[in-house]
């Protein structure tokens, strides 16, 4: 395929999409207008951008890359998150009947409205949105840099502001709606991609044949914890992402969300084996790739006709670029909502709240791009990242609801003793390596360090309902442009 071909394309994507955002920045009035669509998005916007964020770096890259070495195990990323996207919309769709800004304001609110716990959270999902994004720079980054030639750096470069302007400009809404643009596009594209690549390798028992007599040999053996780690660590970061948190603060009302959600993670489900069958489609062409993540380019570019493998990468562009757009609006909210009251003591004045959020976008992108320069695999840059950063942060948020006795001490102990944990264990070869990932121990050693630190902490005095009036006043603040 032509690189200057592609190039043409991609930018006319882009183009296309910065100028829908135009579009609609125009009825941008406040914060809220810019970081959650005013509240109001309705259910086919929200199962669009749901499934779009879904199907992202991981799903595309990552997955298709994990079934180039490891076959069926390709499904395992679509199947653990599936299950997260199912059980947050079980457990904590009525989250949004507080008017939750972030995911650190949730938090807070299940602690007493604690202010502690509340700035390590920001910090902590800031430092969490800035390496999911970070990872779809890398992913975007690797197959344009394989498809066009040019220095990785540039690629990663180009995929960053690609995303960041139209990102900048339009702001929540924008995400929204170019996310359910780019979920048909990227549904179509991979679908295709997956019939095609069974075709070309003769079909699907050849695919199987590339890896021995046992196509499910990573559920058998040392590999099957490994492979049990991955569908958790998977898991966990979708229960504890804030762009899906983002989600459930924007929609419209809260059986919007759980009917999107649900349909999400059953269409996410069924997706689940598509990466794996381009991944082995891939080995059984050329087993000799020197890195993973080159799968999915090299069925699009060296086995694809032109166009059609023209479409095929534009649609996994969306994959990264729909995801990274809804990591850096997350990122934005946080910093805005949480990370601003924590530096300056205030809240932002209402009329300055889109100015800084745009700023904030900028900041953020360029943030990630630093975070992806040295990263190379994308599912080991993700994995390591949820287990270290959002171990605790998932524990933490189970407990915050579902147990009284919960402190805030305790919450503060589950974060420390999941990034602890899973610090151990990465620097460890042989603990790396029967685990796969540190997620389940982590998961394990924040909530023995949440339970047993809250059991020796008074427990909070203040109610739920003293909570939220305590966090609803703090957002009037904003609205209201109040400068104390």
């Amino acid at each position: 395929m032509s690189a200057s071909l592609f190039l043409f394309v991609f930018f006319l994507y882009v183009g296309g999409m910065i100028v829908f955002s135009l579009w609609l920045s125009r009825k941008q009035r406040s914060g809220e207008d810019f970081l959650l669509g005013n509240r109001s998005v309705p259910f086919i916007l929200m199962l669009g951008t749901t499934v779009a964020t879904m199907v992202g770096t991981g799903s595309s890259m990552g997955a298709i890359g994990k079934g180039y070495s490891d076959g069926w195990a390709g499904s395992l990323y679509g199947i653990g998150g599936a299950v997260g996207i199912l059980l947050l919309a079980k457990m904590f769709a009525s989250a949004r009947k507080h008017q939750f800004m972030t995911f650190a304001e949730e938090m807070s609110f299940y602690y007493g409205a604690n202010k502690k716990i509340k700035a390590i959270v920001a910090v902590l999902v800031l430092l969490a949105s800035v390496g999911w994004l970070g990872a779809h720079i890398l992913g975007g980054g690797l197959y344009i840099s394989w498809i066009t030639g040019i220095d990785l750096m540039a690629a990663k470069v180009l995929v960053a502001l690609g995303f960041g302007v139209y990102v900048l400009i339009g702001g929540y809404m924008a995400v929204v709606w170019t996310d359910s643009i780019q979920a048909v596009v990227l549904f179509a594209g991979f679908i295709l991609m997956a019939v095609l690549s069974i075709e070309h390798a003769g079909g699907l028992s050849e695919l199987q044949a590339s890896f021995g007599s046992q196509p499910f040999h990573f559920l058998e053996g040392t590999e099957l914890i490994p492979s049990i780690s991955l569908a958790f660590v998977i898991f966990v970061g979708v229960m504890a992402t804030p762009a899906y948190r983002q989600r459930i603060y924007s929609s419209d009302n809260i059986p919007t969300i759980r009917k999107s959600f649900y349909l999400s993670g059953a269409l996410y489900l069924a997706f689940s084996i598509i990466p794996a069958i381009i991944g082995m489609a891939a080995f059984n062409l050329n087993p000799s790739l020197d890195n993973s993540n080159f799968a999915f380019p090299f069925m699009a570019t060296e086995v694809l006709p032109a166009a059609i493998g023209l479409v095929v990468l534009i649609a996994g562009l969306s994959a990264t670029m729909s995801s990274a757009s809804s990591d850096a609006i997350a990122g934005v909210a946080i910093l805005l909502r949480d990370v601003f009251i924590l530096v300056f003591g205030k809240m932002p004045q209402k009329e300055r709240t889109v100015k800084y959020s745009r700023w904030g976008v900028f900041g953020i992108v360029g943030l990630a791009l630093v975070f992806s320069l040295y990263a190379t695999d994308v599912i080991d840059y993700i994995k390591y990242m949820i287990a270290i950063i959002m171990s605790g942060l998932f524990v933490c948020v189970l407990l915050g609801k579902y147990w009284p006795r919960v402190t805030w001490q305790g919450g503060v102990a589950t974060l420390a003793g999941g990034a602890v944990c899973s610090l151990l264990i990465i620097s460890i070869p042989t603990w790396n390596a029967y685990w796969g990932n540190p997620a389940i121990p982590a998961v394990a050693v924040a909530f023995i360090c949440g339970l047993a630190v809250s059991l020796i902490t008074p427990e909070s005095q203040i109610s739920d309902d003293e909570a939220a009036e305590i966090l609803r006043r703090e957002r009037d603040i904003m609205e209201m442009g109040d400068e104390g």
